[in-house]
């Protein structure tokens, strides 16, 4: 029996005509879902250079060019999501990385911080139909333990990712300015994009397809928001991820600023990711024999263990704690942080049924709306020390834990 859930005879001519190889699937899927950490990641070390050329005299500023991505994503999501189960997955990705290219064009021309953060929106927004609509791609293509067995090939491909973004967006500012590093996102998202147009047919047929409805919307709406487990384990994703989107956008100036790394910025910034990525693979052999509300359990207090731990280094070390004690705390919080999200964010749309779409869009933006306020809170205190950073993790650490708690109460 195939794996594949579209193999079936009897198809109708809607149906795909011609199944790509499961190695070209999981690279173009991978390439697909990589676009938004590579939007993100590949930008950090041009922060300084951009902020000087758009004369902007806060660094701090300089940070909303990457919080802002994901206040982007926040009403992207919930487009492309009903837009993919209406006009096919083809069309939601299509569109997508078109305005993604839009957004990129934008960005390369911008002479001002408010032009590159319009840009930076646009991009966000447009890449969220590719991250969307390829989810449903992988869920027509496959279920169950196929399903997993393709996501986990998947994954492995994604977390290098953000490993080499920073290296790579490094290396165009070697030899070129950081306009070539949004350039690069242009030629990516264009040859993904053709790559996706030739080889992989429309997986959901017309008779499946779901007509927008705004009174559907609504009433799928109103049952996610009101659902009290739902919404407090969206709202703890939100806050945990807020305090983590601080670090990602502040990791920069703490870096090359704070502890004057220079070139060496990418390498600690893989080695960190690294983390998160070993924590997913761990995850994987363990939530099935331990559940997914054990694990996350655990993750929780890890997270705030050890940022209680970085927090107490930064008052004994005036805010600057020996370099190699700050990396080995943040490694082994961000291994919490990696179990972390992908359970959470599963226990959230247990209870969501058929509406699983509509709910994964919702719950990705209102996730996104609660983090980029939280990391802006707490970059917004960054200056010449560590210290926000590690009171940031620790303080909505505990908030998130709060609401967490509660949603296993309910």
């Amino acid at each position: 029996m195939s794996l594949n859930r579209n193999s079936n005879p009897g198809e109708t001519n809607n149906q795909i005509k011609a199944d790509i190889g499961l190695f070209e699937f999981v690279a173009l899927m991978a390439l697909m879902t990589s676009l938004v950490a590579l939007s993100i990641d590949a930008v950090l070390p041009a922060l300084s250079q951009i902020g000087t050329d758009l004369e902007i005299t806060d660094p701090r500023q300089t940070h909303l060019i990457v919080s802002l991505f994901f206040f982007g994503m926040a009403f992207g999501q919930l487009y492309y999501g009903p837009l993919s189960d209406d006009k096919g997955r083809r069309y939601a990705i299509i569109s997508g990385l078109i305005v993604f290219a839009i957004g990129s064009l934008v960005c390369i021309y911008a002479e001002s911080l408010e032009v590159m953060l319009i840009g930076r929106v646009i991009q966000a927004f447009g890449v969220s139909g590719p991250r969307i609509a390829t989810l449903a791609v992988i869920r027509d293509k496959y279920e169950g333990e196929a399903m997993a067995r393709v996501m986990s090939f998947i994954m492995m491909v994604f977390i290098l990712v953000p490993m080499l973004a920073p290296s790579f967006g490094q290396a165009i500012l070697f030899w070129f300015s950081w306009q070539y590093i949004f350039s690069s996102f242009l030629i990516f998202g264009l040859l993904t994009g053709l790559w996706f147009f030739i080889r992989q047919p429309e997986t959901l047929p017309k008779e499946k397809r779901l007509p927008f409805s705004w009174l559907q919307l609504w009433q799928s709406s109103k049952f996610i928001l009101t659902h009290k487990l739902v919404m407090f384990y969206t709202l703890s994703s939100g806050i945990i991820f807020g305090a983590f989107l601080a670090y990602i956008s502040s990791s920069q100036t703490l870096f090359q600023h704070v502890y004057d790394t220079g070139d060496l910025f990418p390498v600690y910034f893989a080695l960190l990711a690294f983390s998160i990525g070993f924590a997913s693979f761990i995850n994987g052999t363990l939530v099935i024999r331990l559940g997914m509300r054990t694990l996350c359990t655990w993750a929780m207090l890890g997270w705030l263990f050890f940022s209680g731990i970085l927090t107490v280094l930064c008052f004994v070390n005036q805010g600057v704690p020996p370099f190699w004690q700050f990396v080995a705390v943040l490694f082994c919080a961000f291994f919490c942080i990696g179990i972390m999200f992908g359970n959470i964010n599963a226990m959230a749309m247990q209870p969501l049924g058929k509406m699983a779409g509509l709910g994964a869009a919702i719950i990705g933006s209102l996730s996104s709306l609660v983090s980029v306020p939280t990391a802006l809170f707490v970059g917004s205190f960054i200056e010449s020390t560590i210290t926000p950073i590690a009171i940031g993790f620790l303080g909505f650490g505990v908030l998130s834990f709060v609401l967490y708690w509660n949603a296993t109460k309910s």
